[in-house]
């Protein structure tokens, strides 16, 4: 084997396998255009109720339950139950099948709502902001049956509690997307297959994943069930406020593979084979694309062909593994997806009909498991695998994942889009389950984040890159910079980097709770930053004191697009992404434009307080 080309091998497999998975048919983003629900007007809506109404901004009451304050307008749809109008569901005229679901949504504080698929399936939404213990009763979970005749205590049955709690705050727009798969049907009517909720994405983060639901969850409209139903929102439990509804509907045909032969020639094959001059080892016929077959030892190329049957015009993409090695796809005797290691990618666009395909797969790295898969998604077709299900990669890395059942505190490269590396990082773990990291070369918190702790899996597996990253749902807080600066101005512009400053590190104490208090020099002035996890996990309190006496410090805690003055110290950010709330209601931030963006400026004189709420 050339040794050039193993050493490839190897270094792609450390920091691709994690991609080589056994699909479960869920795509939530192809090609497939999503039917944006207009929210101008309530037309799109079974006769809704009055609690039901149109707004044009929204804001919750973080000390008073079920409020929700609207300004006029149109674009956020918003349920505002009372003891005079206690609210009713709302469903959509249109009916739902296989579905991808996506939205914002923004709860009023203690409310209590939910997203039913077909009017029969709930995922919940509610307000568990700083949830440790999360149940099918929380957000994001699937809620459970109900069975009146069991005993008391067990009528609930088979819900699903998300695997962990990334929900915000009240007044925070959350986003969600649910893949569900409707239940089948056979001729006669009769269930063949239940329900599956493939996946519940909360805030970018996975909490469902493959869960087959045997039947309608409690509060249904009705308990028996249906190809298709309307989607319903819940409206007599609690306040709240949607945004940018849209929904994928699969409901196409899916193309087969017919007619499928092989053949397999022994060797490493780094460019296909001239086959008119290369008799194969091997050869059959198969009822499925596999690599589960006889003298597959070895490195070896393997090369199916058969008839693709298109059942619906359109664009249609390819996605196939080809681990340890090299593959492409040819459909119509065209390439569409070139020879490419690992990863073979190609789209193509054909009508309704049988086209002929060739499937091309080379195993090349003697080390490497043979696992051919294929998934096709096209109009109205979710991307599903239509290669052999029992095929598996199988050799992902298992994670090394930190958990914080303890206050944590753990030094790694952190990564943060848009901005690089922060080289010098310390996160901060709690068990309350909010987290955050520190930028020891500037003096900042430059990230913070709801769910679990630390996956170190970059850091030590093989030779590692010494990076760590976050595991729950992140609100990053800008671009690293110096956290204080002197200005002589509150307009004079921020500094880039820490020159001229004199700042200098000074490390860390920690607490009798094992809590870290940061410190440093900058300006001839010695700072020590504390930052602690408020009661109930509901945000994290940062006080920050700089000895002597300066004067035109500035300290800037936020960098956003927006910044939104609830009054008496309370500001919302970047589009109702998290709170500031200054320990003095009566202090006087500047709030500035600076490239484009709004700078949260706060200035300091001895002691400051804040807390970020999320």
């Amino acid at each position: 084997m050339n040794y050039c080309f193993y050493l490839c091998n190897r270094f792609h497999k450390r920091y691709c396998k994690a991609s080589l998975f056994v699909f479960t048919g869920i795509l939530l983003g192809n090609q497939l255009q999503a039917q944006t629900v207009k929210l101008s007007d309530l037309s799109a809506f079974n006769a809704p109720a009055s609690s039901w109404k149109l707004a044009g901004n929204v804001f919750a009451d973080l000390q008073q339950n079920g409020v929700l304050k609207l300004s006029s307008g149109t674009g956020i749809l918003v349920n505002s139950p009372d003891k005079k109008n206690p609210g009713k569901d709302l469903l959509t005229l249109t009916q739902h099948g296989d579905a991808d679901l996506e939205f914002d949504y923004l709860l009023a504080k203690g409310a209590n709502s939910g997203v039913y698929l077909q009017g029969r399936y709930e995922v919940q939404l509610l307000d568990s902001w700083g949830v440790v213990k999360t149940s099918a009763a929380d957000n994001g979970g699937i809620y459970e049956r109900w069975n009146e005749a069991k005993p008391e205590g067990q009528q609930g049955f088979d819900g699903h509690a998300p695997r962990q709690n990334v929900s915000k705050a009240p007044g925070l727009w959350q986003h969600i997307k649910i893949s569900f798969r409707a239940p089948r049907f056979d001729a006669g009517g009769n269930k063949v297959d239940n329900a599956k909720i493939l996946q519940v994405e909360l805030n970018k983060i996975i909490v469902q994943e493959n869960v087959e639901l045997s039947g309608p969850t409690r509060g249904a409209i009705g308990t028996n069930e249906v190809a298709t139903g309307p989607l319903r929102f819940q409206g007599d439990h609690g306040a709240i406020a949607i945004r940018n509804l849209s929904v994928k509907n699969y409901n196409k045909a899916l193309p087969e593979l017919e007619n499928l032969s092989y053949e397999v020639y022994k060797g490493i094959y780094n460019t296909e084979p001239d086959y008119a001059k290369l008799p194969p080892e091997a050869k059959g016929t198969s009822t499925n694309l596999t690599t589960n077959l006889n003298n597959l030892e070895g490195e070896f190329a393997l090369r199916y062909k058969g008839t693709l049957r298109v059942k619906e015009a359109g664009e249609y993409t390819f996605n196939m593994t080809a681990p340890g090695g090299n593959g492409s796809i040819k459909v119509n005797s065209k390439v569409i997806a070139p020879l490419n290691a690992w990863s073979v990618k190609g789209a193509s666009n054909l009508p309704a009909g049988d086209f002929p395909i060739e499937i091309y797969y080379a195993k090349t790295a003697d080390w490497a498991k043979p696992a051919l898969m294929l998934t096709i998604a096209g109009p109205g077709i979710r991307e599903f695998l239509i290669s052999d299900q029992n095929v598996s990669s199988a050799d992902v890395v298992d994670p090394i994942l930190i958990n914080a059942t303890d206050n944590v505190v753990h030094r790694a490269f952190i990564d943060l889009p848009g901005s690089g590396r922060v080289t010098h990082a310390v996160s901060v773990g709690s068990p309350e389950q909010l987290h955050y990291t520190y930028d020891l070369d500037n003096g900042s918190v430059v990230q913070l984040w709801r769910g679990g702790f630390l996956d170190a899996t970059p850091m030590w597996h093989e030779r590692g890159d010494g990076s760590s990253k976050a595991t729950g749902s992140i609100q990053y807080l800008g671009k690293p910079g110096l956290a204080i600066n002197k200005l002589a101005t509150p307009q004079t512009s921020w500094m880039a980097d820490t020159l001229g400053s004199g700042f200098k590190p000074k490390g860390y104490i920690l607490d009798a709770n094992g809590r870290p208090a940061f410190r440093y020099m900058v300006y001839g002035s010695l700072v020590n930053d504390a930052s602690a996890v408020m009661a109930n996990g509901e945000g994290l309190h940062r006080e920050i004191t700089v000895e002597g006496n300066q004067t035109e410090l500035f300290i800037r805690i936020a960098q956003a697009k927006n910044i939104e003055d609830l009054q008496n110290g309370l500001y919302l950010i970047d589009d109702k992404s998290y709170y500031i709330r200054l320990d003095d209601p009566k202090a006087k931030p500047v709030i500035r434009d600076s490239n484009g963006q709004k700078e949260f400026l706060l200035p300091v004189q001895g002691k400051v307080g804040y807390s970020i709420l999320y």
